[in-house]
C-alpha cells in the first residue's frame, strides 16, 4: 500500500481516491499506512476521498462523510454528526451492525429487513425501502429530495421532510 500511495503521489495531485485502502492489511500495518496517509494529506494539502466499509477508519480519517446505498448518497455531513446522530435508516443500521467490544453496551440488532436488490433493478421511490423498518406508502412511490437538517448534514428520507 505504501508503494501504492507514493506512486499515487509523485504525480503531485490535488486530489486522490482511496478504495478501502487498508482492508487486506493487519492492524500494525493498517495504522501505520492510515497515520501516513493522514499527515501526507494534510503536508501536502491534499483532498483525499475514502471509500470504505469501515466506519471506524472513516471516523478515524473523514471530516464529511457521505453514506451511499446502491449508488445514491442518502445521507452526507460532518463525520461526527452523522456517526453521533445518524437521520437516515439506513446509517442507523450500518451503525447498529458495529460490534462493539465493551461487553456491558447492549447490542443493538441491526433492523435491515431482507437481502440487497440487485443494481440492474433498483427499486422505484426510495432505493431502501424494501429493507426500511420505517417504510410507508410513498417511499415506495417517490424518491424523496435532499433535505438539510442541521447545517451540513443532509438527508434523502420521507420521514424528515
Amino acid at each position: 500500500q505504501r508503494v501504492v500511495l507514493a506512486r499515487a503521489l509523485v504525480l503531485g495531485p490535488s486530489f486522490v481516491v482511496a478504495d478501502e485502502p487498508v482492508s487486506m492489511l493487519d492492524v500494525s500495518v493498517r495504522a501505520s499506512v492510515l497515520n501516513l496517509m493522514k499527515g501526507l494529506a494534510q503536508q501536502l494539502n491534499l483532498a483525499v476521498v475514502y471509500i470504505s466499509h469501515d466506519l471506524s477508519l472513516i471516523q478515524y480519517m473523514c471530516q464529511r462523510t457521505a453514506i451511499m446505498y446502491l449508488g445514491r448518497i442518502v445521507e452526507m455531513g460532518p463525520t461526527q454528526d452523522v456517526i453521533n446522530s445518524p437521520l437516515h435508516p439506513y446509517t442507523q443500521a450500518l451503525l447498529a451492525a458495529v460490534l462493539v467490544p465493551d461487553p456491558d453496551v447492549p447490542r443493538q440488532e441491526p433492523r435491515i429487513k431482507d437481502m440487497v436488490p440487485s443494481a440492474a433493478h433498483i427499486p422505484s421511490g426510495c432505493r431502501f425501502h424494501p429493507r426500511c423498518p420505517l417504510a410507508f406508502d410513498r417511499c415506495s412511490r417517490e424518491a424523496p429530495p435532499s433535505v438539510e437538517k442541521r447545517p451540513g448534514h443532509s438527508v434523502e428520507c420521507w420521514l424528515h421532510v
